[in-house]
């Protein structure tokens, strides 16, 4: 193959891949360089010039003439001057031979290298290319084509074949794929794995649901409406605070939307997460009570030391605090920034129902305080929630729960 040939085949395939003339270039430079140093030890006497649209290369060599008996003779950069008039038979000492080499004269196995090391140049380039895309696109939204469904993660592809991971962890659970169909996720993050990169999606991010927040709600994306913070149980709940510095713009009403058209759209693409926006506030107090939502708070005491709030409610807004298997007490602390403690006025307590501190010949005072924490103060309330979300909630020993759960259960039998 000789060197037009070779830089032709060279420049289809770079330009096929989208790599720039001047990454071509030295590239090609590279590669003709190690041919050069792996016969002649050196290439810092040699000029390389390429002309990738004619396919032309030309490789000059530039020795410096010295006397047959002169000490620099075995330098790299000199040549005898017996040796130069073998050139050109005019040549005096000190004179500058400049020598064309065509890539041939490196020998057929040389050149076969030099095409093997260029195509796989070209495949790093790619790599990195594709590493660098996509490091630009990480926290936005990019839609790919699953083509793969494996246990631990689903292979899609986007527009151009690359492949894109999403992997079991970052799968809200409701979802269900199938082959060749679309799904709309966020670049998580990108990462080099032994020289390839990998392109790891999202969609139960927080950032996944502020992106689609962007795509639906206009005053979002022009920046009239800012979102402070997102706080999700993927597909099953999340919050979001939002604050428009418009008086003019209900920041809440814009991203619901007119009958809860732009929040349906969301909520659909989450596999019916159920979404509460809410108006972000400095007031702390208000800030707290809005999070908890759609329960009604009495009052609450906020200790900053602590980074914990003790909110007073009647007892039929205990549950709606809590919310099904705690998620919304969980969600409305990471949203806030506090520890949230729930706490019962028993003033309109059931008259069948009895305060936990009754039974404190049966269990143990720190065993009621961690009940009392969650705000479960009377033998009902305790009783009306599963055994398996008392122990997550109050990380208490599941046989500690099964005894306590039986004590109470016996006062009503």
């Amino acid at each position: 193959m000789d060197s037009h040939i070779l830089i032709e085949s060279f420049a289809d395939f770079a330009g096929q891949k989208n790599v720039d003339r001047p990454t071509m270039i030295r590239v090609l430079d590279e590669v003709f360089r190690t041919i050069i140093r792996k016969k002649y030890e050196h290439d810092d006497n040699f000029d390389i010039i390429i002309n990738v649209d004619k396919g032309d290369l030309e490789i000059w060599r530039f020795r410096e003439i010295v006397d047959d008996n002169s000490e620099d003779i075995w330098d790299h950069d000199k040549i005898s001057l017996s040796e130069a008039r073998k050139i050109e038979p005019d040549f005096e000492i000190g004179e500058e031979v400049a020598e064309e080499l065509t890539l041939e004269s490196f020998g057929r196995r040389a050149v076969l290298m030099a095409r093997q090391t260029l195509m796989q140049k070209i495949k790093d380039l790619e790599k990195d290319i594709l590493f660098e895309k996509y490091k630009e696109l990480v926290g936005e939204i990019i839609v790919g084509e699953v083509y793969q469904i494996l246990s631990r993660e689903v292979l899609m592809i986007d527009g151009e074949g690359n492949e894109l991971i999403l992997p079991k962890s970052e799968q809200i659970h409701k979802d269900r794929y199938r082959k060749g169909e679309s799904i709309r996720a966020i670049v998580h993050r990108v990462e080099m794995v032994n020289g390839n990169p990998r392109i790891i999606l999202s969609r139960t991010s927080p950032d996944f649901l502020e992106r689609l927040f962007e795509s639906e709600v206009p005053e979002v994306y022009d920046g009239l409406i800012t979102i402070k913070k997102v706080v999700r149980e993927p597909g099953e709940r999340a919050k979001v605070a939002v604050e428009s510095y418009d008086d003019r713009i209900d920041p809440v009403g814009a991203c619901v939307g007119m009958k809860g058209s732009r929040i349906h759209a969301i909520v659909r693409e989450l596999q019916n997460e159920n979404i509460d926006v809410i108006n972000f506030t400095e007031n702390k107090e208000l800030y707290i009570s809005r999070s908890l939502s759609p329960a009604k708070i009495l009052s609450m005491k906020i200790n900053e030391d602590s980074g914990r709030v003790a909110v007073y409610l009647k007892p039929d807004q205990v549950s709606l605090a809590i919310g099904r298997g705690g998620q919304n007490i969980k969600l409305a602390s990471r949203l806030v920034g506090f520890e949230i403690d729930v706490f019962r006025e028993l003033d309109g307590l059931d008259e069948e129902d009895v305060s936990l501190d009754e039974f404190s010949d049966e269990i143990e005072a720190w065993v009621i305080a961690e009940f009392k924490k969650i705000g479960l103060d009377t033998a009902k309330s305790v009783l009306s929630v599963g055994k398996e979300d008392l122990i997550r909630r109050t990380d208490l020993e599941e046989e500690t729960v099964e005894t306590v759960v039986g004590i109470l259960s016996r006062e009503f039998e």
